[in-house]
């Protein structure tokens, strides 16, 4: 698992949103939009700049304890990786100015 971000957030291009209709959350870019199931809305929520992709696996884990850890933390990884090509994630300081 080769996930490059030490602290991912989401990039300024992209927002988590409820879509009232599908009763699910929708990652919105521009000119696309990726369907959320709940483990996957839990990682996205969790890439604010504060938690390595690590803790963030970790944290879903604890949330969705009816999955295989192992498995959330291949996925976890997979996805942040999926995001990240797609362009999604930022890292580093952003300026407040």
């Amino acid at each position: 698992m080769t996930v490059r971000l030490e602290r991912p957030r989401l990039a300024r291009k992209a927002r988590l949103q409820w879509d009232q209709h599908e009763q699910k959350y929708l990652l919105l870019y521009p000119e696309r939009g990726l369907l959320l199931n709940e483990a996957a809305a839990a990682v996205v929520a969790l890439c604010d700049g504060r938690h390595d992709p690590s803790r963030i696996a970790f944290v879903v884990a604890a949330r969705f304890a009816t999955l295989d850890p192992d498995e959330v933390l291949r996925g976890t990884f997979s996805f942040l990786e999926r995001l990240d090509q797609l362009g999604l994630l930022e890292h580093g300081e952003r300026s407040l100015g």
